[in-house]
C-alpha cells in the first residue's frame, strides 16, 4: 500500500461477521473457560439490530495486490489473548 504511486484507501479484512459472544466464547475458551461464567449480559445495553451488517470487504485490496486474509478470526483471537496473558506474566 504504501509503494503505491499514488495514497488510496484499501479495507483489510475477512469480510465476515462475528457477534461479541463469538469473540467472548473464542477468548475465554483460549483460557478453558466458559464466558457465560463471567459474562453478564444486560439487556439495557443492548443496542437495536443494525439495518446493514457492518463487515470489511477486502475486495479492493484482493484486486489491487492479491491480498487475502491469512489469520482466521479464530486463530486471531486466541493470538490476542495469549498476548496479553504474556504480558502479565513476570519477567
Amino acid at each position: 500500500m504504501l509503494q503505491q504511486p499514488q495514497p488510496d484507501d484499501y479495507v483489510l479484512a475477512t469480510g465476515e461477521t462475528h457477534s461479541v459472544r463469538e469473540l467472548c466464547e473464542e477468548a475465554f475458551s483460549t483460557m478453558g473457560l466458559d464466558y457465560r461464567e463471567y459474562v453478564l449480559k444486560e439487556e439495557v445495553c443492548f443496542r437495536p439490530p443494525e439495518s446493514a451488517q457492518l463487515v470489511g470487504n477486502p475486495a479492493k485490496a484482493r484486486r489491487v495486490f492479491g491480498w487475502k486474509p491469512q489469520v482466521s478470526f479464530r486463530d486471531l483471537v486466541r493470538m490476542m489473548v495469549e498476548k496479553d496473558l504474556e504480558a502479565l506474566r513476570p519477567k
